[in-house]
């Protein structure tokens, strides 16, 4: 196991592996992410983090950039360059934007679908607690 010094980070970037968005292609998201991130020499820069699902299954493939806290759906594998090269000049890859943090929570984007009310009901039956 690795642990890597993240004094020049400047993004992590969360990619999800959860079941929806690996049956879309999270793995060559993933790796297509990782590479281009290689190729243009940017691993002290940005940091990637696979995780479990983000709860936005009806955005899958979702990838989620902080510290500017916004969420990107529909990723595809395609899309790695035009990402990481949004990232690099901190120019906006608004076309994949489902949710930007506003201070006070995360605002959805005009076409991105709302979802489920997180009320209690809600988490357990989606989160299978007793």
């Amino acid at each position: 196991m690795a642990t890597w010094n993240l004094d020049k980070t400047k993004h992590h970037v969360f990619i999800c592996n959860g079941s929806s968005c690996n049956q879309a292609g999270a793995e060559e998201v993933t790796q297509a992410i990782r590479n281009e991130i290689a190729n243009q020499e940017l691993d002290p820069y940005i940091h990637t983090t696979r995780t479990r699902c983000n709860g936005r299954c009806h955005d899958k493939c979702v990838v989620v950039s902080y510290p500017d806290g916004i969420w990107y759906k529909d990723i595809q594998h395609h899309d790695a360059r035009e990402f990481i090269n949004s990232l690099k000049t901190g120019q906006s890859f608004s076309k994949k934007i489902s949710h930007i943090f506003c201070g006070e929570g995360f605002q959805r984007t005009e076409g991105t679908v709302k979802g489920m009310s997180k009320e209690k009901e809600n988490v357990i039956k989606v989160s299978k607690k007793l």
